[in-house]
């Protein structure tokens, strides 16, 4: 007894439009570490920002200015560099890998320390003396103190980036 089977197909293509957000890598090591990273960016640079008097002469400006400028610039690429690891699990995969992490932790870690204790310094030297001190100096003081915890930060990423270049 022999029966007649008909098989039909039909191919369906279908694109889609979403968006995946890779939410794992919050949970990682360096993805905490970036979380720090931004939020005490963020401190420092409202800090610093808000004690900047533009009446001054510009010299007595420079150590502020500095800092300032090297923060926004860890922030600024800390969080690029984040929104890119959220947005693209290939790029968390693949980017961690190579040297460039190594040499951007690296290097801003090397800005932060450099621009840190130049602002410690200068603020302190500058009102070395004075029973009443500028406004703002222990907000300064404090924001330096920032710069440098930030900066631990930054050479912790930097190791791990290291370790993690290695494993190839």
């Amino acid at each position: 007894m022999s029966t007649q089977v008909t098989v039909h197909r039909m191919v369906t293509t279908t694109t889609t439009s979403a968006f995946l957000i890779n939410t794992g890598y919050l949970k990682t090591f360096p993805g905490i570490l970036q979380i720090f990273q931004i939020i005490l960016g963020c401190v420092e640079i409202g800090i610093i920002g808000h004690y900047i008097h533009w009446s001054y002469n510009t010299d007595v400006l420079v150590p502020e200015l500095f800092f300032l400028q090297v923060a926004t610039t860890c922030l600024i690429t800390t969080t690029l560099l984040l929104f890119s690891f959220l947005c693209s699990i290939a790029t968390a995969s693949i980017i961690p890998k190579t040297l460039f992490v190594v040499l951007l932790h690296g290097t801003l870690s090397y800005l932060l320390v450099c621009s840190s204790i130049n602002l410690l310094r200068e603020v302190v030297s500058r009102n070395e003396g004075y029973k009443i001190y500028e406004k703002g100096y222990n907000s300064k003081i404090f924001s330096g103190g920032l710069g440098l915890v930030n900066c631990a930060l930054y050479v912790l990423s930097s190791v791990y980036s290291v370790r993690t270049f290695r494993r190839g």
